[in-house]
């Protein structure tokens, strides 16, 4: 547009302009692309494909007993192939950190993905989301009670932005500049997904994709017994609804209007009906009606949310998804609704690559999950749902991923197939238990009937390899992988009530939290879960320690106190602290933590460690339904990769996987990369 055409613009129409360019950016979402695929001239392979299956979190040990007892009988064939192996981890072995080393081909020191909370050292430690960080905007223009930002000349407004926070090449942009096509399904660590520049890539955003509320999933939860006022859990909203005549009003939260100087959320009106006789309800919203017997889930639901305007100027709209779940009527109703999802035949940010691939998605599959994290953890983590509630809700998710994969296979030809299951990991973080020792919330029997739930997942998937075989075992290279293995999660250890014991950190009062820290006493602290900064003088804003003798002498100070604890039974609780100046190599290495603690299997970081807190115990139970995990040290909870082709390479990594797909099409490791094929010793 000149800058005539800017001129000639009247005031609504200028207004207009603005306000629809920037609603998604308004409440952080990045915009939606429209374009024409674009296409390379390079003569692409038609012959070669590669199929790349990523089940995360399946575990060595438990796959080979399984494969031993004959319960495994595809990934059993492909062992015997000699197309098996123990694979390294990462470090932390962090799904988002395991994940972008998959992807790049190297370490945190290319990718820049150290932990799942990054911290701002010129706001002193203040935390965010490693995998998409997001920028506030700059500048605005006054309107009534709201605030609008003009992006175009002469305001030239800079809007909200989320970033990709993986930094480097990822391989398939390799393979879109050879013109060989690549479609990527639910990835984890790519959101925003990634550009194509030549419009051979294709790809749908997994594990870091936003609800459409701009968290990574919140539900919201209605009872006739529920709390006054609404309760805020982290993941959850809780509220209370009043019946008259067997009527209740309730309200549905969405995303906040930004336009406004003091944003507000907005919401959705609804009306729940009971019948306590037929024991169930009927759900009014939006013109809608949705009749629910008790125990029974909804199907999708659209939603429309309102971001109003100034006057003159229409409205802004988003549009979401979500489910709802009637778990009892009587003698208290309570109602589960879903996070709500982005609309995958609306999306109002791109959630994929490029924008159009998940609303062609759609239009075959109809309305879908589209938030990273799908399975509803936090309903059972809260004691919103039981552990039948739980498993069921994770059954719906893996059927709904089935249907994505059969999907995904009618409309590959050639190149990379890249297909993510999220269930072994999320399952196997509520359900995973494989010893005798007591367990969090579960008897003994209890933990043992879950576990084997977890057996009969991986039975499940075990049988989508047999087809995946039976279909592309002769003329593809196919490769299954996860990114970690698995661990019990008994104990737990606060490494800043450590640091603060040990003289390190000093709170302004006992059992404060890191805001509350005085800086001018501390020497190092931990934010995220196997994280650890020193307080640097010249890159903390409040730093202290010098980065010389006085870093270095620390450091090594904290690596031999650290790898010396013991818990009250003699159990080492740190198996190794890693400094990453030698564990990282490549550009983005100057922003890691100075140390990564690797903890023992059977231990992790407590819940209060993750966003700063100090607890009054070091050691204590772990009281969580969430009674597994895989954030341990890098040797304790390797993951597995499988191929029908021989494994050649000894010891691979993950960071093997990306220069191997490179090779099957002929194309050199480049530079950025560390790993090797896993075709080659």
């Amino acid at each position: 547009m000149t800058h005539e055409d800017n001129k000639n613009l009247n005031r609504r129409e200028f207004l207009k302009a603005s306000a629809a360019t920037t609603a998604a950016l308004s409440i952080g979402l990045p915009t939606k692309k429209i374009y024409a695929a674009r296409r390379t001239t390079v003569r692409r392979n038609q012959a070669k494909k590669v199929v790349v299956i990523g089940v995360d979190g399946m575990d060595p040990a438990l796959s080979e007993q399984m494969m031993s007892a004959g319960q495994l009988p595809n990934f059993d064939k492909l062992r015997r192939l000699g197309g098996y192996r123990h694979l390294r981890t990462s470090i932390p072995p962090q799904s988002p950190v395991a994940w972008a080393n998959f992807i790049n081909g190297a370490g945190p020191g290319s990718h820049g993905i150290f932990d799942f909370i990054h911290r701002d050292p010129k706001r002193q430690c203040f935390p965010f989301y490693s995998g998409a960080p997001q920028l506030p905007g700059e500048g605005y223009w006054n309107l009534s009670n709201h605030k609008l930002q003009l992006t175009f000349w002469p305001f030239n407004h800079k809007p909200p932005k989320t970033l990709q926070g993986r930094k480097g090449v990822p391989f398939w942009d390799y393979l879109d500049e050879a013109g060989i096509i690549s479609k990527v399904y639910y990835i984890p660590s790519n959101y925003p997904p990634t550009p194509s520049k030549y419009g051979n890539h294709f790809c749908f955003s997994g594990m870091g994709t936003p609800d459409l509320l701009q968290t990574h999933g919140t539900y919201q939860y209605y009872s006739s017994d529920g709390p006054i006022p609404t309760k805020e859990l982290g993941g959850g909203r809780q509220s209370c609804i009043f019946f008259e005549d067997n009527t209740a009003k309730a309200e549905l939260i969405g995303p906040h209007n930004t336009f406004l100087k003091r944003p507000k959320p907005t919401s959705v009106p609804f009306l729940i009906h009971r019948d306590n006789r037929a024991n169930a309800a009927l759900i009014e919203i939006q013109g809608q009606k949705i009749l629910l017997k008790q125990g029974q889930w909804s199907d999708w639901v659209k939603v429309d949310f309102r971001l109003v305007m100034p006057a003159l100027i229409p409205d802004e709209h988003l549009a979401g998804i979500c489910r709802f779940y009637l778990q009892e009527t009587s003698p208290n109703l309570q109602l589960y609704v879903s996070p709500i999802n982005i609309d995958p035949t609306d999306p109002a940010a791109q959630i994929s690559e490029p924008s159009y691939f998940v609303e062609k998605m759609s239009d075959k599959l109809g309305l879908f999950h589209t938030t990273g994290f799908q399975e509803a953890y936090k309903a059972r983590v809260h004691d919103v749902f039981n552990d039948e509630e739980y498993a069921e809700q994770a059954e719906m998710v893996l059927q709904e991923r089935l249907k994505s994969l059969q999907y995904a296979q009618e409309n590959y030809q050639d190149g990379l197939l890249f297909f993510y299951f999220s269930s072994t990991d999320l399952q196997a973080h509520l359900f995973w238990w494989d010893s005798n020792e007591k367990h969090p919330v579960r008897s003994t029997s209890e933990a043992r009937k879950y576990f084997t739930h977890i057996k009969e997942l991986y039975r499940k998937i075990d049988d989508v390899i047999g087809r995946i075989l039976n279909r592309y075992g002769q003329e593809a290279t196919i490769i299954v992988l996860s990114d970690h293995g698995f661990a019990n999660f008994g104990r737990q250890f606060n490494l800043n009530t450590w640091l603060r014991d040990n003289g390190y950190l000093q709170p302004a009062y006992a059992g404060g939290v890191l805001k509350d820290t005085d800086w001018s006493a501390t020497r190092a602290y931990g934010l995220g879960i196997n994280s650890l900064y020193l307080n640097l003088k010249g890159r903390e804003r409040d730093g202290i320690v010098k980065p010389s003798d006085e870093r270095e002498q620390l450091l090594r100070e904290l690596i031999n106190k650290l790898e010396s604890v013991r818990d009250t039974n003699g159990k080492q609780v740190i198996h190794k602290v890693h400094r990453t100046d030698n564990a990282y190599l490549g550009p983005q290495a100057r922003f890691a933590p100075d140390l990564i603690i690797g903890y023992a299997r059977g231990y992790r970081a407590s819940w209060a460690t993750c966003l700063g807190d100090i607890t009054e115990k070091i050691l204590l139970d772990n009281d969580s339904a969430w009674s597994a995990d895989h954030c341990a040290d890098v040797s304790q909870v390797p993951g597995v990769v499988f191929c029908n082709r021989p494994i050649k390479a000894d010891a691979p990594a993950l960071i093997d996987l990306a220069p191997t797909i490179l090779a099957e099409y002929g194309l050199k490791t480049p530079s950025s990369m560390t790993g090797k094929s896993l075709f080659i010793t």
